[in-house]
């Protein structure tokens, strides 16, 4: 934890604020490598969590710019990927993952959830199944403007899932948010399903990182904040996390009153 950021916390989410999306990133990022350093010196591998999406470039750019992390002794997972689409297009998670992390790192191993695989419900479990048998340690999150995790939005969020993967169908507001940041030119180019990780394999995580900057993101954070725990926004169950950490920056946390220092 940086000590130059504004500290609260809402029930047992830490709350980090700071005033723009790089001093954000800087101080995720270096949270991050703290953790997989100290983990590095307690487990033989040390298996994270990677999640995607423009929130998510401040602090994986800043991660990887960082020495002295143990890239050689982390497993790498990510959270999600659209059904149908290749590991090549523009818009692909295992495309994101390679470019601003897997790429850039001599990581021990990189899994990643293949979403063209032939049977979607199959690549649920065979990644489940290495899930299972990594057990991860650290994740660094975002927070959807519907209130996604991960992509479990408000219709197919369950705090409660038996699966650890499964297919979504997702929402037209999460598809609008895909072209708003850019990666697709039309909600009609939009994969309607995709493949991810549910709530409770998240929640399984001992430590969550959550990156979520900018002013579309400032509306989300307040729900996440001060709405009743429940899956019209999944994301007000981070508040009952025991060791999550929200990272935000000026633009994100203008609707919440957080102390300064």
């Amino acid at each position: 934890m940086s000590p130059t950021g504004t500290d609260s916390s809402a029930g047992s989410l830490a709350i980090h604020r700071y005033a723009t999306r790089r001093e954000m990133g800087a101080a995720a990022a270096a949270h991050a490598a703290g953790v997989i350093r100290r983990l590095a010196e307690e487990h033989p591998v040390v298996p994270v969590i990677f999640a995607t999406g423009a929130s998510q470039l401040d602090t994986l750019r800043a991660l990887v710019a960082l020495t002295g992390i143990p890239w050689d002794r982390v497993v790498g997972f990510h959270m999600d990927e659209y059904v149908g689409i290749s590991s090549g297009h523009p818009a692909s998670f295992r495309r994101y993952m390679h470019d601003e992390l897997a790429g850039k790192v001599p990581m021990r191993e990189f899994h990643n959830v293949e979403g063209d695989a032939a049977d979607p419900e199959q690549e649920c479990e065979r990644y489940a199944r290495l899930l299972r048998r990594y057990s991860p340690l650290l994740c660094l999150a975002g927070i959807g403007e519907n209130g996604h995790l991960a992509f479990n939005d408000p219709p197919v969020a369950d705090f409660s899932d038996p699966r650890d993967a499964k297919v979504v169908t997702l929402d037209r507001e999460c598809r609008e948010q895909q072209v708003a940041e850019g990666w697709f030119p039309t909600i009609d180019a939009v994969p309607t399903r995709a493949i991810t990780l549910t709530i409770p394999t998240l929640f399984r995580v001992p430590e969550l990182i959550l990156s979520v900057p900018g002013e579309r993101k400032a509306a989300i954070v307040a729900r996440t904040l001060r709405e009743e725990i429940s899956t019209k926004c999944p994301a007000t169950i981070l508040r009952t996390h025991p060791n999550a950490h929200l990272y935000l920056d000026g633009e994100s946390a203008q609707l919440v009153a957080l102390p300064s220092k």
